[in-house]
C-alpha cells in the first residue's frame, strides 16, 4: 500500500474509487460521481484558491485506490497566521477497513499539514457506529461540544 499526494492526473483513479464507494454503500453516499461532478473536480485543480486551500492524499493498493483523505486549510485574519485545518472527508472501501488504511491517510495528512505550519485540523465526526469507533479510536485528541450555523 502506497500514499501519494491527489493531484490531477489521478482523476479517474478518484471517480472509479468513488463508484465503488457507491456500489459497496448505496444508502451512505447521496451525491453523483456523474459528468458534473468530474467537472468540479477537475475546476479544483485549476482554480487558485483550491490548489492553495486544499490537500488530499490517495491510498492505492495494486494500482487502485481504496482510501481518500481531503482538508482544507483554514485562513483569517484573526492573527494573521494559519494555524488550523479542516478534515472534509475521509473514505475506505469496505473490504479494507480496520487494516490501517484510515490511520495511514491521516498520518500521511498530519505529516502534509506541519510541514505547512498547521497546529491542529478540526473534524466534524460522522454519527454512524463504523466511523464512532474510528474517531474513538484515534490517540491525543480532545473532543468539543460543536454545532452547525447555517448561511
Amino acid at each position: 500500500m502506497e500514499l501519494c499526494v491527489f493531484t490531477e492526473d489521478k482523476i479517474s483513479d478518484v471517480i472509479q474509487f468513488e463508484q465503488e464507494l457507491r456500489r459497496q454503500e448505496p444508502d451512505t453516499y447521496f451525491w453523483q460521481t456523474d459528468a458534473s461532478y468530474r467537472q468540479h473536480v477537475e475546476k479544483s485543480f485549476t482554480d487558485e484558491l483550491h490548489r492553495k486551500a486544499a490537500v488530499s492524499l490517495l491510498a492505492y493498493d495494486r494500482g487502485r485506490v481504496i482510501g481518500r483523505i481531503d482538508a482544507g486549510y483554514l485562513f483569517t485574519h484573526f492573527d494573521g497566521t494559519v494555524c488550523d485545518a479542516y478534515l472534509d472527508w475521509i473514505a475506505v472501501l469496505k473490504e479494507y477497513r480496520h487494516q490501517g488504511v484510515a490511520q495511514l491517510l491521516l498520518q500521511g495528512l498530519k505529516q502534509e499539514l506541519k510541514k505547512n505550519g498547521i497546529t491542529s485540523v478540526i473534524v466534524l465526526t460522522a454519527e454512524n457506529p463504523e466511523a464512532k469507533k474510528f474517531y474513538d479510536s484515534l490517540e491525543n485528541t480532545t473532543v468539543y461540544r460543536g454545532m452547525q450555523l447555517p448561511v
